[in-house]
């Protein structure tokens, strides 16, 4: 097998994988696409390193590379599409119908909507800390500034909201790197 039908192989096995655990992250299906974009143009520029990796390590290579590029995402609220631009890629705009399958088959509706019920079983002190940190971005010690408590008391609201929420979407959601 050439290293081209090796690379689509690759593709092929964990390509909607990672589309939908980036979809189930983003909650964008258009975001999810071009995230998942990038992270196969980082594995194809980094085939001689990827290609003796065994299936379980290539895998586990793909979501460590799609996670850093959601996190990057989620810090600068854009795409870079570094690896994708230097390649020459060209990625075929997504239908609207396609965006709408995506969003379907991932469950991001029903992942929404318990989303807001599971946000509104945190305490108003975690909610607002959450907001504060995770949506509006703040750093820590404005957080901590705007509610009136210790840096640490900020961090501790944050971290304790979000292992709520994900022990109480994980089990349904099948948010890990896993769940296809």
């Amino acid at each position: 097998m050439d290293d081209a039908d090796a690379f689509s192989g690759l593709y092929e096995r964990e390509g909607e994988a990672v589309l939908f655990f980036l979809a189930r992250r983003s909650m964008e299906p258009e975001v999810a696409v071009d995230l998942t974009a990038e992270t196969f143009a980082v594995a194809l520029r980094s085939w001689g390193t990827l290609c003796p990796l065994g299936p379980e390590q290539r895998r586990a290579w793909l979501f460590t590379v799609a996670r850093r590029l959601y996190g990057r995402y989620a810090r600068r609220a854009r795409v870079e599409r570094r690896a994708v631009e230097r390649l020459g890629i060209q990625v075929p705009p997504v239908h609207r119908d396609d965006l709408a399958l995506i969003e379907e088959r991932c469950g991001l509706g029903e992942l929404r909507a318990a989303l807001g019920l599971e946000l509104a079983r945190l305490s108003n002190e975690q909610r607002e800390a959450l907001r504060l940190r995770v949506v509006e971005e703040r750093p820590y010690d404005e957080v901590a500034r705007r509610l009136g408590v210790s840096e640490q008391t900020a961090r501790a609201r944050v971290s304790r909201g979000l292992r709520a929420l994900t022990a109480a979407l994980e089990p349904r959601f099948g948010l890990g790197e896993e769940a296809s």
